[in-house]
């Protein structure tokens, strides 16, 4: 079971319909949002970061942890 900063990190990884070693940008407010979610994962080796600050990619179990979640959790509308 994944946290809730971890859930609310891994649906933007959905929103934006991330792949595996493909990187997402995290910056401003955003980066501030979800520095706690990106750190678990990365512990967990779920996401990497990239060469560029606030550049992540998720792993193969980043993006089957990401798939799970939307099936047990859909992202709620903004």
């Amino acid at each position: 079971m994944l946290s809730p900063p971890e859930q609310k990190t891994l649906a933007t990884f959905r929103q934006f319909l991330m792949t595996p070693n493909k990187m997402l940008c995290f910056w401003g407010p955003a980066l501030d949002r979800h520095r706690d979610g990106l750190a678990l994962l990365e512990s967990k080796e779920m996401v990497v970061p990239e060469g560029r600050a606030g550049g992540y990619s998720l792993t193969e179990s980043g993006f089957q942890a990401m798939r799970d979640e939307s099936f047990a959790a859909p992202a709620k509308p903004r």
